[in-house]
């Protein structure tokens, strides 16, 4: 360094030498790269100024101590183990505290922790190693764009570059190195203002071999795994690992175990310990001493077999009452061998008296199924054997006692059961009697059962949300007592269930209805509802509800509206919600449109009605048709006071009843023959007047006409006074119209006080004359 500073100062003699008199003021170096925690000198050219100078570090000053002046011109400061990654330095006056110049310092570090491998690319044929790589660490802030060439050095040649890199690896064929001797390796890093070389690195080629990947073999069994591999580099010792785990377990923990091996042998391992019947994955990986680890095998993955060390049959029984003839059916089950077994099993079970069952007897073995099986015996004691074969050798067996009716055993008391965040806690008393065990079953429905077994007077059972019988029974050395059953509990009670809702609208309102069913046997009991309601897209309204109610009836909705509807169910252990469900009200009141429909209905029964009834009586009057005037005849008629002490007019009646309803025209008054009966009274029958019927057309009209006031008729001319014009389509009267007249005159004037003035009627009768008539 002082070197360094000398050389400055000599190069700077000659120009302060060529003029003195020029004010001169720098910092040199300028734009400083140095390696980080080295040490360095900054120079600063004070011939512009006098008087002391200071330095400032990213604005700070720096101690005096760090800085000596060479001359009245020139200021050394010294920097030593410097770390910061940028900095400014400034060289400032202590007079005036201005800045006479300035640089920059940047650090970079230099390429570090080496690594290198001598490998092999064909992992399946072992061979001289044909690759080397070499991998090293490098930190650039801020990044920049870096070169990288590996050095190699080798006793007795000189360094050579064997690879070049814009990363921190490099490849290279293994033909350029010479593993006969140790190597030295040294990463040179350049940037465009900078060039740092790492420290050198020493290597022994055997030491950074890289062995081939062993090749692997699995063989499970039922007494252990079997792991077998070959391995490269047969006449060195070596390490190795093998790994292993289940397959179906996604980020299960793996079990590594290490083996040492000896010159001129290949690996192999015995697991003993795992699940039965379950995929599990194996792999293996191989380093000579200081070596680096070879690649892992190919994973092998195999099915165990059934581990009989570790597996339980775990039988228990559940005894039904006896029925009439003292048989009792006796459940036996155990844990079932995992489905996952390819391999056949046989079950077989034998039920033997428990008084002869140390005699040797044999009895029938009886074939199962997998888990369960259902036998019959007596009332007497009994001992269950149950025994698993496998290629038709015992693989495992079991038994279980089965108590005799009313056999004096001990049992459990105060069985109290409690929940707590889902967990069914159950406890009770022992029995006085030293027991082995508690074994604790339970049922949901009655059909499956699920048991365990403990050695305290308490356990806990999973939560299954589910009605829960349990049964606790005490065990002794061969045999068990009787079981006690607890209440029925359940571990969880759930939401209410699935709340579905149906609506019936009208125009002003809807009628909601639900049902609440629930999908599992413990759910929790409504305690009310709540049902929101609300147009579509628009605020929601809401309407409490009592639990025990299932409908409700929502007044003063717009007519042909959409509206939403749900409805909540909350218990004391959560809330269910129904689907939201769309309506639309109707567009006019259905009561209304029933009383518009009823009451048009009663109208058009009215108007159909009435219908008939014209047609009818339209029917009717054309069955008795208008009187032709052609064929009429003149007769006079009574006024009401002259009538007293004749006989009514009768219209319409036969004219056989009476021959006061006669009308005679004028050519039957000209028949002498005319009869003159005396009327109703003993009145001459001319004093009454009626009306002729013919047989043929019905019975005849009497048209009235306008009365006037004339005097009793005396004379001929009387009567043909009255006569209408000879353009009226009534017939002319004849002579003997005349005579009968004055002869009607005659009985009238007998019978008619002369005191009392009657003024006479005269009217038209109408007859419609037969064709026959026309011949007269």
């Amino acid at each position: 360094m002082f070197l360094f500073l000398a050389l400055f100062i000599l190069a700077a003699t000659p120009s302060m030498c060529k003029g003195q008199h020029e004010n001169n003021c720098k910092v040199l170096p300028k734009d400083l790269y140095i390696e980080v925690g080295s040490d360095t000198e900054i120079v600063c050219q004070t011939s512009c100024v006098s008087g002391k100078i200071f330095w400032r570090l990213n604005g700070r000053r720096i101690d005096e101590s760090q800085s000596s002046a060479v001359n009245s011109s020139h200021t050394v400061l010294t920097l030593r183990n410097f770390t910061r990654q940028r900095a400014t330095l400034e060289c400032c006056s202590a007079n005036t505290d201005l800045v006479i110049g300035g640089t920059t310092i940047q650090t970079y570090l230099k390429p570090s922790n080496i690594s290198c491998i001598l490998d092999h690319k064909d992992q399946s044929v072992e061979s001289f190693p044909d690759c080397f790589t070499c991998n090293w660490q490098h930190q650039i802030d801020p990044p920049q764009k870096i070169s990288y060439t590996v050095l190699y050095d080798s006793p007795g040649m000189h360094r050579a570059e064997i690879c070049k890199s814009q990363i921190t690896n490099c490849i290279t064929p293994a033909r350029e190195i010479y593993v006969s001797s140790n190597i030295t390796i040294t990463v040179r890093a350049e940037a465009d203002t900078w060039k740092a070389d790492s420290d050198p690195h020493e290597f022994q080629p055997i030491h950074i071999l890289k062995m081939i990947r062993p090749q692997l073999r699995v063989t499970p069994s039922s007494d252990h795994v079997f792991v077998q591999w070959k391995r490269q580099s047969f006449s060195r010792k070596c390490s190795c690992e093998v790994k292993y785990s289940k397959a179906v377990d996604i980020g299960a923990p793996s079990v590594l175990r290490r083996i040492n091996l000896s010159e001129n042998s290949n690996g192999m391992d015995t697991i003993e310990k795992w699940d039965s019947c379950s995929n599990y994955t194996f792999s293996v990986r191989c380093a000579l001493d200081k070596a680096p680890w070879s690649d892992w095998s190919e994973n092998k993955t195999v099915l165990t077999k059934l581990n009989k060390r570790d597996f339980k049959l775990c039988l228990w029984r559940k005894v039904a009452e006896p029925v009439g003839n003292g048989v009792r059916k006796v459940h036996a089950m155990w844990t079932e061998i995992p489905s996952t077994c390819q391999d056949t099993f046989t079950y077989t079970i034998k039920v033997t008296p428990s008084k002869e069952a140390m005699v040797g007897v044999n009895y029938t073995d009886t074939l199962c199924d997998n888990s369960t099986c259902d036998v019959y015996v007596n009332q007497d004691a009994h001992r269950i054997q149950l025994a698993v074969l496998y290629n038709e050798a015992l693989l495992v067996e079991d038994s279980v006692y089965v108590p005799a009716v009313g056999e004096s055993l001990p049992q459990v008391t105060d069985i109290q059961t409690s929940t707590l965040e889902g967990i069914l806690l159950v406890s009770w008393k022992a029995s006085t009697e030293p027991v082995t065990g508690y074994m604790i079953d339970w049922t949901h429905d009655g059909n499956q059962y699920y048991w365990k077994e403990s050695n305290y007077t308490n356990t806990t059972l999973p939560d299954h949300k589910q009605p829960y019988n349990i049964t606790v029974t005490p065990l002794f050395d061969d045999e068990t007592g009787h079981g006690t059953q607890a209440l029925q509990i359940c571990s969880r009670v759930g939401d209410p269930g699935d709340v579905t809702i149906q609506v019936q609208e009208d125009a002003k309102g809807a009628l909601v209805s639900w049902n609440v069913k629930s999908q599992e046997a413990c759910s929790g009991v409504v305690v009310n509802y709540t049902v929101f309601y609300g147009i579509q897209n628009g605020p929601q309204l809401n309407v409490p509800v009592d639990g025990t109610k299932h409908f409700i009836y929502l007044n003063n909705l717009n007519p042909d509206t959409y509206y939403s509807v749900q409805v909540n169910a909350t218990a004391l252990t959560g809330t269910a919600t129904s689907r939201e469900t769309l309506f639309q009200t109707k567009r006019f009141d259905l009561q209304l449109i029933t009383a518009v429909g009823v009451s048009g209905s009663i109208v058009i029964l009215l108007v159909l009605s009435l219908g008939v009834c014209c047609a009818v009586r339209l029917k009717k009057f054309r069955k008795n048709p208008v009187p032709n005037p052609a064929f009429s005849s003149l007769a006079l008629w009574q006024a009401p006071s002259h009538q007293e002490g004749t006989c009514p007019f009768q219209p319409f009646s036969n004219p056989s009843e009476s021959v006061c309803d006669r009308v005679y025209t004028g050519e039957t008054q000209r028949t002498p023959t005319s009869p003159l009966a005396t009327g109703c009274d003993g009145n001459p029958a001319c004093d009454q007047t009626g009306e002729y019927v013919d047989p043929a057309t019905g019975p005849a009209l009497v048209d009235p006409v306008e009365p006037e006031e004339t005097q009793h008729l005396s004379s001929p001319d009387d009567s043909t006074a009255l006569l209408p014009s000879e353009n009226s389509p009534y017939r002319s009267q004849s002579s003997a119209e005349n005579s009968a007249s004055r002869f009607n005159k005659q009985c009238k004037r007998a019978q008619v006080k002369q005191t009392e003035k009657i003024a006479p009627v005269t009217v038209y009768v109408t007859l419609d004359m037969l064709q026959q008539d026309q011949g007269r």
